[in-house]
């Protein structure tokens, strides 16, 4: 019996021949669906374990929230070179570009300053599914990689390794790059042509990423190889800058940077609110350096932040740096001081060069420079010697006169064109340019106990003899015209006795440009702050 007969007779109503037919019809046709719709899926399934060979080597790990632990040995990019040859290997970078075409796709994969060539190539041991899913992964996602490593017949040109690629068997996605990016890394690293490149291909011309929107997209030009670079090499002068003071005996102190008066005696200081009154960001650590002498520390330096209320838009200057600062108690002769900062900084520079050598290739990329030079012990050259030799080439300048940013730079070329180095300090300044803490020199009172370095021409440190007299400090005090009751403390730090000291204060910012040789402080700066910028 059929299902229209079983209707016919089961239902309360008894249906007409024609009725009967058409829901006959009716179920055959629904029958022969549901055996098509089946023999498709099991075809479809049978096709699938025949084509992807690859299925559990590729995906999305999903949110990592520490669920599990993986027993994964992971290969950093910069390890990787022709002695692995046939090795498989894990590795984990971003996916800074990607191609596909055909059963094939190339994959650069990034990490720190250094790039990888992955191929993923459909073969017994990897499926279409596989190069599909791969293909579509979105650029910056990260990622995790096994494959093999092969040497290459001819170099690969567009990464750091240029030895070997990675052919991938297994792919997961640990983090996807979500949405359009606002710029394109590629182009946050490319050179900015000069006229001459410019003016020879009009037609061609590549895009390149102007300051103000790396500086909103910081997240993003954080992660170029440029920025990798510049940020390594920075860290480099922070530890280097701590390890060879620490060598010499000198003690790592913190000090306050919220001050109750304008440190450097100036009216460019950050008022801020505090409590019932009003309170200043420090523009130095000076005083509190001198007081940690006068509390027999003997040597101290801090690593910290310092703000200057300066409307300086130059690509120098920022509203918020960080300081490597340091004071030195001498036995007779600020010369004990100064010369021994000149030593930290070879040490520093000579570090960079043996410990960045990547690093620095990596910037160079972008920002081609001559590589820093200097000389053992580091040139000193007296301020009036600098005017002196500033005249002979041109320049009119006042023997009092401090030397302007032009003057500065012009003096660097002379220098380095002289004395074959980009390091030099500048002793005995006009006393007039100098802070109101500032010792005279004792055979010219029209000049200091004082001294710049310079790198390429441009200052990164100032330092003195401080004066260590109360009294003497108190008629210096009030000849630049301070309020001595907002410093009476510091003053008075000075009356039961203090060491003759010196010091100075560096920026590690203008350091970490110069010694690249970037044009603009801001691209050395995680954050930078200037007059114009207060945000990411």
């Amino acid at each position: 019996m059929d299902g229209a007969e079983q209707q016919q007779e089961g239902g309360e109503q008894k249906l007409s021949k024609k009725q009967l037919n058409k829901l006959a019809k009716q179920q055959k046709k629904q029958e022969a669906k549901e055996a098509a719709s089946a023999a498709q899926g099991q075809q479809q399934e049978q096709g699938g374990d025949e084509e992807d060979v690859s299925a559990g080597k590729y995906g999305a790990y999903g949110l990592i929230q520490s669920g599990e632990v993986k027993d994964i040995k992971f290969t950093e990019l910069k390890d990787i070179d022709e002695s692995m040859h046939g090795q498989d290997i894990w590795v984990r970078g971003r996916i800074h570009a990607i191609r596909a075409k055909g059963k094939t796709c190339f994959i650069v994969l990034r990490s720190g300053v250094y790039t990888l060539q992955i191929g993923v190539f459909v073969t017994e041991k990897v499926s279409k599914a596989m190069l599909k899913f791969v293909s579509a992964v979105s650029r910056e996602s990260i990622v995790d990689i096994q494959g093999t490593v092969q040497k290459v017949d001819a170099p690969v040109e567009s990464c750091t390794q240029k030895t070997v690629e990675v052919h991938a068997f297994e792919l997961w996605v640990v983090s996807a790059a979500k949405g359009q990016l606002p710029l394109q890394i590629e182009d946050a690293m490319r050179r900015a042509p000069t006229e001459e490149e410019l003016a020879n291909d009009k037609e061609n011309k590549l895009a390149t990423v102007n300051l103000d929107t790396r500086l909103d997209n910081r997240v993003l030009d954080l992660r170029t190889i440029t920025s990798q670079g510049i940020f390594a090499v920075q860290d480099g002068v922070g530890y280097h800058f701590r390890r060879l003071l620490r060598q010499r005996g000198f003690r790592e102190i913190h000090t306050p940077k919220i001050i109750s008066a304008a440190s450097e005696g100036g009216a460019n200081v950050f008022t801020v609110s505090y409590f019932k009154g009003s309170a200043y960001l420090a523009q130095s650590p000076q005083l509190y350096k001198q007081i940690a002498i006068a509390g027999d520390f003997g040597k101290v330096f801090t690593i910290g932040a310092v703000f200057r209320a300066e409307d300086s838009n130059t690509h120098r200057h920022m509203t918020e740096f960080v300081g490597l600062d340091l004071e030195m108690a001498f036995k007779f002769h600020y010369h004990e001081v100064m010369l021994t900062i000149g030593e930290v900084l070879i040490g520093i520079f000579k570090s960079l060069q043996a410990e960045f050598a990547d690093e620095i290739a990596a910037v160079n990329q972008q920002y081609p420079a001559e590589p820093f030079k200097f000389v053992e012990p580091a040139l000193v050259l007296k301020f009036a010697d600098a005017i002196a030799l500033l005249r002979e080439n041109g320049v009119e300048i006042g023997d009092e006169d401090d030397l302007s940013t032009p003057q500065e730079k012009f003096l660097g070329k002379l220098v380095r064109d002289k004395y074959k180095t980009d390091f030099y300090i500048l002793d005995k300044f006009p006393l007039a340019v100098r802070p109101f803490y500032t010792m005279p020199d004792p055979h010219n009172p029209k000049y200091s106990n004082s001294y710049d370095m310079f790198m390429r021409g441009e200052e990164i440190l100032s330092g003195a003899q401080r004066i260590h007299d109360p009294d003497f400090l108190t008629e210096r005090a009030k000849h630049h015209g301070i309020d001595i009751g907002k410093i009476q403390a510091y003053i008075d730090s000075f009356r039961y006795g203090c060491s003759p000291h010196a010091g100075g204060g560096i920026g590690l910012e203008r350091v970490t440009m110069l010694f690249l040789g970037i044009h603009n402080i801001r691209l050395c700066s995680l954050f930078p702050r200037d007059p114009k910028r207060l945000t990411p």
